[in-house]
């Protein structure tokens, strides 16, 4: 599983287009104890998601600054999941 730092998806260029067309760039700002670690369950079953999911692992979702929301959109990103 490929996890990227806040600051490495604030500042990823979106707009990568494929064979099948513009994929959509999502970054997911997650909690380490609950969502990251399901996401990382799902790569241990081997369960497939898009590769333009960024998953960010933070320490907790609560602490989550709204800059890093916004650099992420700057920068180009469709749209943005913060779960916990």
């Amino acid at each position: 599983m490929e996890t990227h730092t806040t600051e490495d998806a604030a500042t990823t260029p979106a707009g990568d287009f494929g064979e099948r067309g513009p994929e959509v760039n999502i970054v997911a700002f997650c909690c380490q104890a609950c969502a990251y670690a399901a996401a990382d369950l799902a790569g241990a079953l081997r369960l497939e998601y898009p590769p333009a999911v960024k998953i960010i692992e933070l320490p907790c979702t609560g602490k989550l600054d709204v800059l890093y929301l916004l650099r992420a959109f700057e920068a180009g990103a469709d749209g943005a999941l913060v779960a916990g």
